[in-house]
This record gives C-alpha cells, structure tokens and sequence, in this order.
C-alpha cells in the first residue's frame, strides 16, 4: 500500500483495488498505534485516532479533497498513485 502523504508523524496510505471491504472511497491512517479509516468526507469509518490526529487529518482530507477523489479513481483503474501535499 502506497504512502501518498506524511504530516505529523501521521502516514496517509491508499490501497489499489480496496473498495469492496469498506464501499466507499476511502484512506487508511497510521499514528504510532493508531489505525482509522476514513472516508473522503473526513468521517472515521473503522478504527481510532487521536482526537488531535482525527482533526488533522479531517483538515487535510478537506483541503485535498479533489485530488483525493483522483487519485482514488486512477488507484482503482489503473494500480497508479500519485503522492499528495503534506498539512504544514
């Protein structure tokens, strides 16, 4: 699974092909030994986080929403990712 960004010591990751356990576009985070789910409208859908972690990431799944729901597409067609922006 492709890290596509870093902020904080939080790693964001997108599966190829990973839309049939969770139905819906989604990222996975990873905060020391945290693990969520969330989907791209910033909703924690499996897993914990930190509250200060869960906003962060809510924050940086907003301001890269687009690219998000792109990169998503092209992963899902094509195996294909492209890294995104760090939050600073």
């Amino acid at each position: 699974m492709p890290v596509i960004s870093q902020f904080y010591g939080i790693l964001i990751k997108m599966y190829y092909n990973d839309n049939e356990k969770h139905h819906r576009e989604h990222i996975h985070a990873q905060y020391c030994e945290f693990n969520g789910v969330f989907d791209l409208n910033g909703n924690l859908i499996k897993g914990s986080m930190p509250n200060k972690q869960k906003k962060l990431i809510e924050a940086w799944i907003e301001i890269h929403k687009e690219e998000l729901i792109s990169l998503w597409k092209l992963t899902q067609n094509d195996g294909k990712y492209f890294e995104i922006e760090p939050l600073k």
